[in-house]
């Protein structure tokens, strides 16, 4: 099992005179949160719980040497940000089976977590070395290269996994941000549908397919976009402030200007947000 989770999010342009400055912008300098609904983790966040905790331990107590308990109590500990006690579980789960490809993943994670990022690639490595057809190692190491400015490593290591027919949304998701930043918006709008059909209750992926739609100026798409994930999170900053960018381009400037507000109310330090209400306010 692998505790692999992460979110990403870029780029978008336009041509239209009006808004183009803040979407060149954007593609220069890529949107990046820390936060994610889309995930794949194999350890309920319950069980993060030191109540749960406790229990594994005496899981642990009763098999001392099953690696696969260590495993979970370590994702488990990942999960509650308690990185060094996992990375020693997973250090004991590896020890006990050297070939147990999972726990490298999941040590893999931690040491990204900890910015280990030559450790995390290692893992990675291994992982895949012992186990070549582990999707969740090339996704894993596919973001880790991405992250790194790697792009056509990552390339190889989404494609690779898509090719297993992984089911995990973040390989199609990530592809398509690699697709994105390479402006081929047709491809790209294929895997975000992907990993939407995959997790529709992820914001990223509709985010990132509106901000393809806009670049390909379907302004009608792009809304409904943005506006579904204001309906799954109506804290989700960036989607109010798409959402402007839209109304502000449909020349509806005061209701643009509300999205902007609703915005920087969630996140005052939101660039997007803060140029549009000056110019909407301005207009």
């Amino acid at each position: 099992m692998t505790i692999e989770a992460v979110a990403d999010r870029r780029f978008l342009k336009s041509s239209t005179a009006g808004v183009f400055a803040l979407l060149a912008a954007l593609a220069l300098s890529g949107c990046e949160t820390t936060t994610s609904t889309l995930s794949s983790v194999a350890v309920d966040t319950a069980q993060s719980s030191t109540e749960n905790i406790s229990s594994l331990s005496e899981v642990i107590r009763r098999t001392p040497n099953d690696p696969e308990a260590y495993n979970i109590r370590g994702s488990a500990y990942g999960k509650g940000g308690r990185y060094k006690e996992a990375l020693q579980d997973f250090d004991t789960a590896i020890r006990l089976n050297p070939n147990f490809y999972q726990a490298y993943a999941n040590r893999a994670l931690i040491h990204r977590y900890m910015n280990n990022q030559q450790a995390a690639l290692q893992d990675y490595n291994r992982a895949i070395q012992i186990n070549s057809n582990y999707d969740a190692a090339y996704i894993g190491r596919g973001n880790l290269y991405r992250l790194a400015g790697r792009d056509s490593e990552a390339f190889q290591d989404f494609e690779r996994a898509i090719q297993l027919d992984t089911t995990d949304p973040r390989a199609y998701h990530n592809r398509g941000l690699l697709y994105q930043a390479r402006g081929q918006h047709d491809f790209a709008l294929q895997d975000f549908a992907a990993a939407i059909s995959l997790s529709p209750q992820a914001t990223e992926p509709y985010t990132a397919r509106g901000l393809s739609y806009l670049a390909l100026n379907d302004d009608e798409n792009a809304a409904a976009d943005f506006n579904r994930v204001i309906t799954i999170d109506r804290s989700n900053a960036e989607a109010w402030a798409y959402q402007g960018v839209v109304l502000e381009r449909q020349g509806d400037k005061t209701r643009a200007m509300r999205s902007y507000g609703e915005a920087l109310r969630l996140n005052p330090n939101l660039k997007v947000a803060k140029d549009g209400l000056a110019r909407t306010r301005t207009s």
